[in-house]
């Protein structure tokens, strides 16, 4: 595969990663390996940062599409997130008042 797909499906951003990684494919096993046993750069990548904007939305418990009407449109760090939780902006606060909702009525429409 790719490794822009590898590096979704591993929850890391490319460009974040090594150049070897990034000029070469990756293999179903490779992919399986770099899942099961991690080596030390995607360990610390997972730990802290750059993050796609898909972790930095999981991360904040707010939709993709909250973070842009939120105005972050970059990567963050896990440092860069932590210090957005504390802060608590108002549109954090709204965007997860909405994706709160969101999830309840999608379990709602669930059990029907």
């Amino acid at each position: 595969m790719k490794p822009e797909t590898a590096a979704k499906k591993l929850g890391v951003l490319l460009a974040a990663t090594p150049a070897e990684f990034q000029a070469g494919l990756v293999s179903r096993d490779e992919l399986n390996a770099l899942q099961s046993a991690p080596p030390a750069w995607l360990a610390d990548l997972r730990r802290n940062g750059p993050h796609p904007k898909q972790v930095v939305a999981a991360k904040l418990g707010v939709s993709i599409s909250g973070l842009a009407r939120g105005g972050i449109t970059e990567p963050l760090t896990t440092a860069e997130i932590e210090q957005l939780k504390a802060e608590n902006p108002e549109w954090l606060e709204r965007e997860r008042t909405i994706q709160a909702e969101a999830r309840k009525e999608a379990a709602r429409l669930k059990q029907r």
